[in-house]
């Protein structure tokens, strides 16, 4: 398969120090990937690395087919990249920044270019606005749009929902969306969780320099056979307990609440669960499972490390 990002063997260390430790993924073309890890574990620095803003102890880099090291002009050509908050001349407006920028491009950018790229990030009414009276939602948009304009394959992104209000944290995910499902593949970073889990497709989790996890979302979150919080709200809770105890499921009820019993099980054990109680004229009024998050899972494999220490 021809990648949009190969991460092979990054290394990073400063003196005797080792930040990123021999991590390695690939970013398939059209899809999201998410890097996650806890403050200071490595993110910002593979960031770095790719876009080359900083140096690699060892590893390689390769962006749609070219290595940075060996094609660097090539390699380059495919990326985007905004790296923290994206500046720009306050006092000029939004398409005088992109033309300025345009101009610089080592190839050629239209002006059909540049207001396709303004159409797609929905700045169409701002655009000839100067961007102080911006907020910092349309800055990051204007930023994508820069980002773009020399058609690449590849768009990097580091934390950039930061400070962006619910509101505008939802029209950047769409607009992330939209670039997915035209083919460009987008590897972005970011502290927000629930975010990442509805924006991504895959993610790594990064832990101390290391790579620990990688995954689908879908993977992560949850299968058919994976244990599962389900809630059943029943008309007789002492009754229902008692046929959970009898028919070996005491063991897997989490909490009780008024009509509402939940229990730790695979989907299959639903439906068995559900009919001991029609047959023993308990009254089953919903039954519903609470969706695990992203967050649970970071967790657990965050903490999974704590706690082999502690044992």
């Amino acid at each position: 398969m021809s990648y949009a990002l190969e991460v092979k063997n990054l290394t990073k260390r400063i003196g005797s120090k080792t930040i990123v430790n021999d991590v390695s993924f690939a970013v398939e073309k059209g899809e999201i990937f998410g890097l996650l890890g806890p403050n200071g574990a490595g993110k910002t620095t593979i960031i770095r690395m790719i876009v080359n803003l900083i140096n690699r102890s060892g590893g390689s880099v390769i962006i749609n087919g070219h290595h940075l090291e060996d094609s660097f002009k090539s390699a380059m050509s495919e990326m985007g990249a905004i790296v923290e908050n994206p500046e720009f001349y306050k006092y000029m407006s939004g398409y005088k920044n992109i033309k300025h920028y345009a101009n610089m491009a080592t190839k050629k950018i239209t002006k059909e270019r540049i207001q396709e790229m303004v159409n797609l990030v929905g700045l169409e009414e701002a655009i000839h606005n100067k961007v102080k009276t911006y907020s910092l939602g349309m800055r990051q948009r204007l930023g994508v749009a820069q980002a773009l304009l020399h058609e690449p394959s590849l768009l990097i992104l580091d934390e950039p929902t930061n400070g962006l209000d619910p509101q505008g944290i939802r029209e950047f995910r769409d607009y992330l969306r939209l670039l997915a499902n035209s083919g460009i593949s987008v590897v972005v970073s970011s502290h927000l969780l629930s975010e990442m889990q509805l924006m991504c497709d895959r993610f790594a989790i990064i832990e101390k320099g290391e790579l620990i996890h990688i995954s689908t979302m879908n993977e992560s979150v949850g299968t058919e056979e994976s244990l599962r919080e389900y809630v059943f709200e029943v008309s007789d809770m002492e009754k229902a307990l008692a046929i959970l105890e009898n028919n070996d499921f005491g063991d897997k009820v989490v909490k009780k609440v008024a009509t509402e019993v939940s229990l730790s099980i695979v989907r299959e054990d639903v439906a068995k669960i559900n009919r001991l109680f029609v047959e023993q004229s308990i009254d089953v009024y919903g039954i519903h499972m609470l969706k695990a998050t992203l967050e649970d899972r970071f967790l657990e494999l965050t903490n999974k490390d704590k706690k082999e220490q502690m044992v």
